[in-house]
């Protein structure tokens, strides 16, 4: 890891743990064996997994070859700099403090420990399966309508740190420094699919072609579709709400009936595609270095987005209960109810630039997208006008 300003202070952030001014007087394996020989909660807090989990990790990695003990540091040490670095977004003169290694130890170990996550990442990815998923077969709003969707796919935008000279195209729309982050989740907070260190200025829909024409490809199985949101186009595979119709629901006002097929629609799209939006989230409450721009190399920054998913991915396999995980379960988004109106799109985000969209699709496949949505409308509001009525 390259140094900066911040080592001066130690700390970017208050992610900090409350104990860490009494753990100074320890040295670094000492601190991590009192996490581990403590409660599961003192582990979760520090090293943003639980014991076992934690333990599970460094047998996975020691019995791939890709982490081995050192003469002075042994492999739960090293993972443990690495995650409590990762989870409480901390530089490397705090850590040092910590562990009592110097910067050049932290930084070879951090280092070390990532590439051994990245070269294992992809086992942590799985593929949507062919069974409807259970968010959308046990709930009467999404079944039978949504019964071939997979998923949802979104944008994220994190913050990055570049050189001067590098600054242009990472510039966002906000006028931040950011690489544009694709991903695709499933309905129970996995991620299927991620694709980072576009440049911040890039379109989501370039992004999203990007992630289709690939060597190591976004795939969508036959027959089945995402849900987006209108910053991409409806199209083969991808299904967005409909365009000029009120979608986010956070600005229903109480005692608002919805009007028509296309309201109904968009409201209930919102409500399954909210699973980007928790997914996103717990992984920045448990992965705070996804908050503001690390001061590392730009393909170590790359790597990290990479990296913290493919934990996200592990750690929800392995404890998908953990106290993290049940803070951004779906009950709270679902809660909303359809006697609530929607919000209104803001203009600036319903307009897809097709330009950027070079997947050679036939000219009938968008089409069909676009019959496929209205027959789900339709068949879902013919239900709901006939629930309505029997009431």
């Amino acid at each position: 890891m390259e140094s900066s300003d911040d080592d001066k202070d130690g700390i970017y952030g208050n992610f900090m743990p409350k104990e860490l001014s009494h753990n100074l007087a320890l040295n670094g394996m000492k601190f991590v064996d009192e996490v581990l020989n403590g409660q599961s909660e003192r582990c979760l807090e520090n090293f943003r997994m639980d014991k076992p989990v934690f333990y599970k990790l460094c047998d996975i990695l020691q019995g791939r070859g890709l982490l081995r003990h050192t003469n002075r540091i042994k492999i739960e040490e090293q993972l443990a700099i690495f995650l409590f670095i990762i989870g409480h977004n901390l530089r490397t003169r705090a850590v040092q403090e910590l562990f009592r290694y110097s910067g050049e130890t932290i930084s070879r170990h951090f280092n070390n420990v990532l590439n051994a996550i990245m070269a294992i990442s992809l086992e942590f990815f799985q593929p949507p399966g062919s069974d409807v998923p259970p968010e959308i077969s046990q709930n009467p709003r999404f079944y039978p309508y949504f019964k071939d969707c997979v998923g949802a796919v979104d944008g994220i935008h994190v913050p990055v740190m570049v050189g001067v000279d590098e600054q242009g195209p990472f510039r966002n729309k906000n006028g931040l420094l950011s690489q544009n982050v694709l991903a695709a989740c499933s309905f129970d907070l996995k991620f299927h699919y991620v694709l980072a260190g576009w440049e911040g200025s890039a379109s989501d829909l370039r992004v999203l072609n990007s992630a289709l024409t690939r060597r190591n490809k976004l795939q969508v199985p036959e027959g089945r579709y995402y849900l987006v949101d209108n910053k991409y186009a409806n199209m083969p595979g991808f299904i967005s709400p409909y365009l000029g119709v009120p979608y986010n629901s956070d600005e229903f006002p109480g005692g608002y009936h919805l009007q028509d097929a296309k309201e109904l629609f968009n409201q209930r799209h919102f409500l399954l595609r909210n699973a980007t939006d928790r997914i996103f989230g717990a992984l920045k409450e448990r992965f705070p270095i996804l908050m503001s721009a690390p001061p590392y190399p730009l393909q170590t920054q790359v790597k990290l987005v990479v990296a913290t998913c493919a934990l996200h991915n592990y750690i929800r396999r392995e404890k998908p209960d953990d106290m993290l995980f049940r803070m951004y379960e779906p009950e709270t988004a679902l809660q909303i109810q359809e006697s609530l109106a929607p919000l209104e799109v803001e203009q600036a985000t319903m307009h897809v630039d097709t330009r950027d969209l070079e997947v050679a699709f036939e000219a009938e496949h968008p089409e069909h997208s676009s019959q496929l949505r209205d027959s789900i409308a339709t068949e879902m509001w013919e239900d709901y006008i006939r629930d309505l009525a029997a009431m």
